[in-house]
Parts: C-alpha cells; sequence; structure tokens
C-alpha cells in the first residue's frame, strides 16, 4: 500500500488524508442518524401518559431535551406550554430547525471531498503526463521505464482520486435522503404532540 502511494507522487497524501476524513464522516453520521437513536420508540406515548398523570415537570423536560433529537424537539414543545401556550407550534419549529442543522453536520465537507479529490486525480493526470512528455523531450522514446512511470503515476492518482470521491458521493446523498426522511417524522410526531395538548387542553 505505502508502494502503491509513493509511486503516485505526492498528490496521494491529499486524496489518502481525504479519505480518512471521508471515512470518519461517513462513520460518524451513520450512528448519529440511526433512527432508534434520533427517534427511540413509543417516546410521544410516553409524554401522552406522563400528561395525564400530570408529571411533566420542567426536570422531566430537561431529562426528554437531552435524551434525543425527537425528545429535544418534543421538548421545546412541552416548555414552550408553561411559558408562551400561544407559541408552541413556533417552538416546534424552531427546534425543529436546529436539529436538522445538526443532522446535516459534516455532510457539506463530505460532498466538497467527494467533488474535490477526483479534480486532484486529474491534476495527478495532467502532472504524470507532463512528466511523460517532458521525458519523451530529453530522452526519446527509447526509455520506456521514465514513460512507463510517468503514466503509471497519472493513472494511479486518476483511479485513487475516484474510489475516494464515489463512494464519499454516493454517502453523501444517502445522507441528504436520510436527512430529510428523519425531519419528515420528527415533524409528524411533533404534530401528534400538538393534537395531544389540544385535546387535553393544555395549549
Amino acid at each position: 500500500m505505502i508502494e502503491f502511494i509513493k509511486s503516485g507522487g505526492w498528490l496521494m497524501l491529499p486524496i489518502v488524508a481525504c479519505s480518512v476524513i471521508s471515512l470518519a464522516i461517513i462513520i460518524e453520521r451513520s450512528l448519529a442518524l440511526r433512527r432508534r437513536v434520533v427517534m427511540p420508540e413509543g417516546l410521544v406515548a410516553d409524554i401522552d401518559r406522563a400528561l395525564g398523570r400530570g408529571s411533566v415537570t420542567p426536570d422531566r423536560i430537561a431529562l426528554l431535551r437531552r435524551s434525543s433529537p425527537l425528545g429535544r424537539v418534543l421538548a421545546a414543545g412541552l416548555a414552550s406550554v408553561q411559558s408562551h401556550p400561544a407559541r408552541i407550534s413556533d417552538a416546534f419549529e424552531e427546534a425543529g430547525r436546529h436539529v436538522v442543522h445538526d443532522f446535516e453536520r459534516y455532510l457539506n465537507a463530505l460532498g466538497t471531498i467527494a467533488a474535490t479529490t477526483p479534480l486532484l486525480g486529474l491534476l495527478g493526470t495532467v502532472i504524470g503526463m507532463i512528466k511523460v512528455f517532458a521525458a519523451i523531450t530529453a530522452a526519446g522514446v527509447g526509455n520506456p521505464q521514465i514513460l512507463a512511470g510517468g503514466i503509471s503515476e497519472a493513472l494511479i492518482t486518476t483511479a485513487a482520486g475516484l474510489s475516494v470521491g464515489i463512494p464519499s458521493l454516493m454517502f453523501q446523498r444517502y445522507f441528504r435522503g436520510q436527512v430529510q426522511e428523519l425531519s419528515i417524522e420528527i415533524e409528524q410526531h411533533a404534530l401528534r404532540l400538538l393534537e395531544i395538548l389540544q385535546t387535553r387542553n393544555i395549549s
């Protein structure tokens, strides 16, 4: 592997660095956007039961806010019931925007890597071909080793750039779709809680 990186020239260093960063982002977002982490099952039903018992205290709301992204949104609405009952929907929307922003963390960086690494590979191709033509100019076409070295550098950086850029783009698009899906489901849960509050004449 080290020899492979060396044979690609100095442009392999930023490509390898991008691959490490991309892999770290993919792992981190895969863990953070798991459905059971974002939306624990039965959370709205638990809140409904707590409302029925009258046990929705500030401490319970604070615990709910720290429990999950969905809990953070629902806690904002419950806190608004106690402070500004007329602004419950606004509280849900504001908290939802913050949660979506957190969902999208590092996705721009992943998209930048997806766009940049193929260009770095292309730059390696250009540099490699320049070396090939420089070798031809200096020594003619009689030294196949020099020619092969330049062509090899050109092909290796191109392949490396694409091998990093393509998966990065795929995962970036996948995570974008997942963020959109989770956002819609969180909105549905928030509307469900709003209906519960209105049914209980709390809002």
